[in-house]
């Protein structure tokens, strides 16, 4: 399911991929909105599915990061205001969903971007993030994107 969750560089949220068009994606705001509209190959899109994050040993999925996240808030939204926790916060914070992050590569943006996103997810009703975002072989948004591009 998660493989479908998109993040757009450029646009705020999250997106969830509908269908493809001739030379787009159709995907759906995962907001109140639901508005529809198109993504082009020339889009930075990527999948949450293969994104991780910094730690001082190996990059660590998304989706268990979220899982970490999901665990620390009781499945709940996240009890941090991302927009208005100063960093120290931010980073505190994170340090409790994810203790070994790599301090110096992960942005307090990063960390405001994963809860906004975790709090979109659970908005949604998608917290299911060990089944839901698993790379599975062969569903890679970059692939539909590369054909997209073909055509």
């Amino acid at each position: 399911m998660l493989q479908t969750i998109l993040a757009i560089s450029g646009k705020p949220g999250l997106y969830k991929l509908v269908s493809r068009g001739k030379n787009n994606l159709i995907v759906e705001a995962l907001d109140e909105t639901k508005r529809r509209l198109p993504a082009f190959a020339t889009d930075r899109i990527t999948s949450l599915a293969d994104i991780a994050m910094f730690t001082d040993t190996d990059d660590v999925p998304l989706y268990q990061v979220l899982v970490n996240l999901r665990e620390l808030e009781g499945g709940k939204a996240s009890s941090v205001n991302y927009k208005k926790a100063t960093a120290d916060e931010l980073r505190e914070y994170f340090g409790k969903v994810l203790p070994n992050f790599d301090r110096e590569r992960v942005h307090n943006s990063d960390i405001k971007k994963l809860i906004q996103w975790y709090d979109i997810l659970v908005a949604n009703g998608i917290t299911e993030f060990e089944k839901d975002m698993q790379p599975t072989e062969g569903d890679n948004i970059d692939n539909r994107a590369d054909k997209m591009s073909e055509e």
